[in-house]
Order: C-alpha cells, then sequence, then structure tokens
C-alpha cells in the first residue's frame, strides 16, 4: 500500500476530496452508461435484426408459394419436373438479385441450381437437417461466401422446401444480407458512444465545479483552523448568506472567539503562576539567610551542645541545603517558563567536560559501591553553554549512581559532523518504556517510597530536559526493569544547526539482540 501511495494518482485520490468525488462519480457514470447503453443496443439490434427475419421471411414465402402455384400448374406431359424447378429458380434468383434484395439455391438431387457465384457453405448444415425434419420456413444467422472476388456479407439465410408432383421435397434457401443493418448498427453505436463521451464529459465539470462550490467553505474553514493553531486568534472566517455553509462560518468563528478567551485566560494563569513561583522564591530567600547564618553558628558549636541537640543542629544545616537547593531550582524553572533562560556560548570539548564531571562525582560513586567510566573516542567540541552542560551531566550520572544499586555506570561520548551526544549507562533498577516518558516530569518519582541517599529536589530531570532544548537538543530515556536505563543527551555542533540522527543509539548496545520492545 505504501508503494502504491508514492504515484500522482494515488497521492492525489488521498488528498484531493474534489478528485474523489469526481472519480467515484465517473466509476458511477460509467457503469451505468454502459449498462444503458449495452441495453438499448441489443434491444436496438434485436428489434433491427427481428425485422429483417420477418421481412425476409415474408419475402421468402411469397416467392415459395408463387413458385409452388407454379409447379401445381405446370404441364408436366410437356416439361419435366426438373427443368420446371431450374427455370423457377433462375427466376426467382434473378429477380433476387435485380433488385439486391437476396441470393437464392434450390438443391436438386443432382446439383444446386440458382444464384451465380454463390459458395455452397454459405449454408449451414444444421439448416440442412432441419428442414429435411419437416415442413415451414426456417431461419438462421449465417455468413454469405462467394466463390468469386467478392468480400463476405454477414446475412440471414431462409429455408422451405418445394413440393413437385410425384418427387420428393426440394429444398430452397434464401440469403438475404443484412450489411445494411449492419451499418445501421455501427451508426447507432458511434452515436451512443459520442453521446456517453459527451455526457460524462458533462456530468464530470458539472460535478467538478458543484463540488468546488461546496468545498470552497470547507478550505476556508481548513484554512482558519490551521490559522488559529498558528496563533492567529483574531482571524474569522466571512460569513455569507444564510445556509449550513453559512452556520459552519459562524460556528468556526464563535470557536476561535472561544479559544480566544481560554487561552488568554490560561496564559494570564500561567503568568500569575510564574510570578507566584518566582516572587516565593525570591522573598524567601533572605530569611533563609537568616536562618543559615544562625544554623551556621549552632552547627559550628555543635559539640557544646548535648547529642540530640547537636545531631538537630547537623540535621537542620542539611535540610537548609536542600531547600536553598529547591529554591534554587524554581527559580531556575521560573525563568525557563517566562522564557528568560539564555545561553553563554562557547567552543567546548564536551570529551574534556564528561571527563571532569566523571572525576567529580567518582567520590560518591565509591560511597555507593559503583565503578565508573568514561568510554570516549576522542575530542568532540561543540558550541555549548558549559555550565548548563555540567548541570546536565551532574543530575544524570548522580541519578544513575543514585538507582545503579552499585553495579558499573558508563558514560559514552560521541560525536559526528552534526551533533555530540553524551550517554550516560547504568545496570540498575530500570524503569518501563511507559515511566520513560514520565521521567522529565516535575516532581515525578518511580517509586515514591523508595528511600534516597543522595539529596534531590525532583526537577532535576526536567531542568536538564529544559537546558538541552534550549542548546537546541535533545534528552532522550531508555529504560526497562531489571536492565537499567540510557540517559542520552544530543546537542548540534553549532548552535542552531540541525541534526538528523544522534551518533549515539538511544536503546543500549548490549540490550538490542535481546528480545525486548526498544523505545527510539
Amino acid at each position: 500500500m505504501k508503494g502504491l501511495a508514492r504515484f500522482a494518482p494515488f497521492r492525489l485520490w488521498a488528498r484531493s476530496l474534489p478528485f474523489r468525488v469526481v472519480l467515484s462519480t465517473l466509476a458511477a457514470a460509467i457503469v451505468i452508461l454502459v449498462a444503458t447503453g449495452w441495453f438499448l443496443m441489443d434491444q436496438s439490434s434485436r428489434g433491427i435484426m427481428a425485422g429483417k427475419t420477418q421481412t425476409s421471411l415474408a419475402e421468402a414465402s411469397a416467392v415459395v408459394a408463387s413458385m409452388q402455384r407454379d409447379l401445381r400448374t405446370t404441364d408436366l406431359r410437356t416439361t419435366s419436373v426438373s427443368e420446371r424447378i431450374s427455370r423457377l429458380a433462375r427466376d426467382a434468383a434473378d429477380r433476387g438479385q435485380a433488385g439486391n434484395q437476396y441470393f437464392v439455391v434450390v438443391e436438386t438431387p443432382i446439383s444446386q441450381i440458382g444464384s451465380r457465384g454463390l459458395a455452397a457453405e454459405s449454408i449451414p448444415d444444421s439448416l440442412r437437417t432441419a428442414i429435411g425434419n419437416g415442413d415451414g420456413l426456417w431461419s438462421t444467422p449465417t455468413l454469405i461466401r462467394f466463390t468469386d472476388a467478392r468480400a463476405d456479407e454477414p446475412g440471414l439465410v431462409v429455408a422451405a422446401t418445394l413440393d413437385a408432383p410425384g418427387q420428393a421435397p426440394y429444398p430452397i434457401f434464401f440469403l438475404f444480407s443484412t450489411s445494411q443493418e449492419q451499418r445501421t448498427l455501427a451508426v447507432v453505436q458511434q452515436a451512443a458512444l459520442a453521446t456517453g463521451v459527451f455526457l460524462l464529459a458533462g456530468l464530470t465539470a458539472t460535478v467538478y465545479l458543484i463540488s468546488l462550490q461546496v468545498l470552497r467553505p470547507v478550505r476556508a474553514a481548513r484554512l482558519a483552523a490551521e490559522s488559529l493553531a498558528a496563533g492567529h486568534l483574531e482571524d474569522r472566517m466571512a460569513v455569507v448568506g444564510t445556509e449550513d455553509l453559512a452556520g459552519l462560518a459562524r460556528s468556526m468563528n464563535h470557536m476561535a472567539e472561544e479559544l480566544d478567551k481560554k487561552i488568554t485566560e490560561l496564559q494570564h494563569l500561567s503568568l500569575v503562576q510564574q510570578r507566584f513561583v518566582s516572587d516565593v522564591s525570591h522573598e524567601l530567600r533572605t530569611p533563609l539567610t537568616t536562618i543559615r547564618m544562625a544554623a551556621e553558628v549552632l552547627h559550628a558549636h555543635r559539640s557544646a551542645f548535648d547529642a540530640a541537640s547537636g545531631r538537630s543542629s547537623e540535621l537542620l544545616s542539611a535540610e537548609l541545603d536542600r531547600f536553598e537547593e529547591l529554591l534554587t531550582d524554581l527559580l531556575e524553572i521560573s525563568r525557563f517558563d517566562a522564557g528568560a533562560a539564555e545561553l553563554a556560548l562557547d567552543d567546548i570539548d564536551l570529551t574534556v567536560l564528561t571527563g571532569e564531571e566523571v572525576a567529580a562525582l567518582q567520590r560518591l560513586a565509591e560511597e555507593f559501591g559503583t565503578v565508573m567510566t568514561l568510554d570516549a573516542d576522542g575530542p568532540c567540541v561543540a558550541e555549548v553553554d558549559g555550565r548548563r552542560i555540567r548541570r546536565i551531566l551532574r543530575n544524570l550520572i548522580t541519578n544513575a549512581i543514585e538507582h545503579g544499586e552499585g553495579r558499573p555506570i558508563t558514560v559514552h561520548v560521541r560525536g559526528y559532523d552534526q551533533a555530540v551526544a553524551i550517554a550516560v549507562r547504568d545496570h540498575g533498577v530500570g524503569f518501563s518504556a511507559v515511566e520513560a516518558g514520565q521521567v522529565f516530569d516535575r516532581f515525578w518519582r518511580a517509586d515514591p517510597s523508595r528511600g534516597r541517599r543522595v539529596g534531590g529536589t525532583g526537577l532535576g530531570l526536567s531542568i536538564a530536559l529544559e537546558d538541552a532544548r534550549l542548546h537546541g537538543g535533545r534528552l532522550d530515556a531508555w529504560g526497562r526493569p531489571g536492565l537499567g536505563a540510557q540517559f542520552r543527551l544530543t546537542v548540534p555542533r553549532r548552535a542552531g544547526e540541525h541534526f538528523d540522527t544522534s551518533p549515539w543509539p538511544l536503546v543500549p548496545p548490549d540490550v538490542k539482540g535481546r528480545a525486548h520492545a526498544a523505545l527510539r
């Protein structure tokens, strides 16, 4: 089916409603016209040939009756039956040929008598058998053949018998040409064909014009919908008339007005929410600074306190760190939401930068009993914001250490002309294919009951995703329960450039050969 869709007619059928309407109507009209034409031509042919048959039978009957009367009045003392029949046959043949009406053949025991140049095979054997089994007139279509240079003609043969005194019946055959009738039928067929062609052309043009008139408002509605989808909420359809199509335009305009209202309300609510988050984050900075100063004083003199108070001061300091981290992340999220985030671009070797982040987090990995290695095949220079890339890597590696269950972690760096990819692969608990689309949601956790040894606000992956998008790149996730997970960052070599594929596969090479569904 995909192969057929490549051909222009199939593409036009799929994309053009007028084409489908016209083609469907044309196909139905062709079927109707062919059936009607066949019926009319069949009836015409039957009528013309029936008339020819009746005329031929009447003519043959009259000639046979005349010959039969002549035979009854023949004086057999002076003329033999054979001589008389021969004369009658020649006379009938001369009359038939003079009027170009028919040919005559009388079969005698000795020879055939009648029209000259007529081939014996012009008379079907089935008719000879039929005439020998009874009296009356018999007729059947035939092909009149000649022994001379004359061309064969379509014809009708009528058979009868002549009763001679004291003799067996003599078969007599009349051959009537139907060439004129065939020519008449050919003219009728040509006229019917021409009429059908003109009708189809007129019907096609009419249906096409009607479809255009009907579909013009529909196309206008489509263009209006596309304009609304592009954000031009002020565009409206022109309302013409009072019929159903005008009602469609009014409905589209009403929908546009409602969408405009709802979007305006949502934008207002979004701005209010962003402003609230930003204001709250900023307003909390001052009391947080005061509390931190007090906590630092308490933490510095914790040795002078009893055990419970000293432990409380340590917990207070740790939670303040976590709270400050949450505020920082909320402020960053608010910048992304407000479209205020900007890049400080520079040419950076991502292999070196990744190596530095791996080295900085080695101590944390050792605490979890995790062996972390860097896999790179050389320098990979790209135009990026180093601070944001470091933040992405720190979030990905920390997340891998937290969920890696002490198993090895490999950080891959690969690049080609268009893009550079950094992938963090762990062999921990993993997650399902459904969860892979949720890991970047704000405050989302696969297992909320799972204890965390590393701090976290639930916003790290969301911020990492926004940082990747800000670079014009992608941040993808793959995971399977029991097989671990892999997060892949892909950024273009030059800012603003497009890349087709990532230099590193999303599905890890070590599981590609297994019978597991792959998320790409």
